[in-house]
């Protein structure tokens, strides 16, 4: 079975999605990576478009519990 989406499509718009919830809180790189337990330098990687940064499911759990958002919500690609 061929792939439907390249192996950093999901990476992708989870990378947009904890931009745009980490912009409606109001939070900082610095501020969110305080709140989730991780240095402001990993989540710049995640964030970043460029570095394009693989992450655990781990990770994602913490920045969804800092930005008190559903896990589920980042992977909405609308």
């Amino acid at each position: 079975m061929a792939l439907k989406h390249n192996n950093m499509y999901y990476y992708d718009i989870i990378r947009k999605n904890i931009r745009k919830y980490r912009k409606e809180k109001g939070y900082t790189q610095q501020s969110l990576s305080e709140k989730a337990d991780m240095s402001i330098d990993y989540l710049a990687e995640i964030e970043s478009n460029k570095r394009r940064k693989t992450f655990s499911i781990e990770m994602l759990g913490r920045i969804a519990d800092a930005l008190e958002v559903d896990i589920k919500k980042f992977f909405d690609d609308k």
